[in-house]
């Protein structure tokens, strides 16, 4: 096996380009992953778009793969597995600080260092951030794990109760995810914003009840109209951005004393009208990335739902590009007018 691999690097001008690149080496808590199927993420985009230097490591954090390497400390049996890799948190968790014996592990205080993510032939992690997939499971749904368990993680840290109304502002992957991961939790009514045609199809697909245009006051009189002048129980926000507009609009469609979990990333500071949602009493609860709650780790739950076939995200995968073409994949990824949902990089 060769010590060089081929991975997309961003060359700080506007291009990925795929070069080569040394094999990350592991040690002996660690396994390596030949990558089958790497998703490109919204906060990808924004990342590069504001990005001037040249990177020495590559991004992709929605990975799948197979294990074809551990290291000393790891069971050999794992070697051949199929996983989802989760390498933002508990892939590089220390496992003794308060917050990973919390189930905590983005929030660990030891975190290690960046490796490299999938957008690239291999990717390395702590194997305890393997998780293996069910047997059922293609190598889109198995690139799915990640973004679906960020969805659960906000629909569990938003304490949803069977029946309540939901609204999901944005149909990205992410917006997309919730919806399914909301419908399968048992939430009642669900109200979802989209932009594109595409969205609009795939949030009905996943379970949406109402899907609104993401601009004007068609979501508000909606809700208001569905719980004669209430509004949701718990609204999820996973757009993010560089303005107010959305938690704006979060707070104007909760109810009195509803929850609002907000997922999406804001890469700038923003000013934002509090005392509106002060009056109402609103809980504003930030959700991140996944964990293990109440005994249950999220990214576990994302493959159990998806391996028995309650949430069926096959048809947000729209397009796929082997590495070599991963700038195309970054266009097409950013062009959503050309119908774009979820673009992965996959192994030939």
């Amino acid at each position: 096996m060769t010590n060089r691999m081929k991975a997309a690097l961003w060359d700080g001008k506007g291009l990925l380009e795929v070069c080569d690149i040394d094999k990350p080496s592991i040690g002996p808590q660690d396994a390596l992953v030949k990558v089958k199927s790497a998703g490109i993420c919204g906060s990808d985009l924004l990342i590069y778009s504001d990005k001037n230097q040249p990177e020495t490591l590559p991004q992709g954090h929605e990975i799948a793969g197979e294990v074809v390497e551990v290291g000393l400390d790891v069971d050999k049996k794992l070697i051949g597995s199929r996983v989802a890799v989760e390498g933002i948190g508990h892939g590089k968790a220390c496992s003794n600080c308060y917050y990973c014996n919390d189930g905590q592990y983005f929030l660990c205080e030891n975190l290690g260092i960046e490796r490299g993510g999938g957008y690239a032939e291999y990717v390395v992690t702590k194997s305890q951030g393997l998780y293996p997939i069910a047997g059922s499971m293609n190598w889109d749904e198995a690139g799915l794990v990640e973004p679906y368990a960020v969805a659960l993680h906000a629909i569990r840290r938003g304490e949803l109760s069977g029946g309540e109304t939901v609204a999901v502002l944005g149909s990205g992957t992410i917006g997309l995810c919730t919806i399914a991961a909301a419908r399968a939790m048992g939430s009642g009514f669900i109200v979802a914003t989209a932009r594109y045609p595409q969205q609009v199809n795939m949030a009905r697909m996943l379970g949406a009840d109402l899907v609104v245009d993401s601009e004007g006051n068609e979501l508000n009189e909606a809700l208001l109209d569905y719980s004669k002048g209430v509004g949701s129980d718990l609204t999820i926000e996973t757009v993010g951005g560089r303005s107010d507009a959305v938690i704006t609009q979060a707070v104007d469609v909760t109810r009195k004393q509803g929850r609002i979990v907000t997922t999406g990333n804001f890469y700038t500071p923003i000013q934002f009208d509090w005392m509106k949602a002060i009056l109402k009493e609103h809980s504003l609860i930030w959700s991140a990335t996944y964990a293990t709650n109440n005994g249950r780790n999220e990214f576990q739950i994302a493959i159990e739902q998806m391996g028995s076939g309650l949430v069926n995200l096959k048809p947000l995968v729209t397009h796929r590009f082997p590495l070599s073409e991963i700038q195309k994949g970054l266009d097409t990824s950013f062009d959503k007018n050309g119908g774009a949902i979820k673009v992965q990089i996959q192994a030939d």
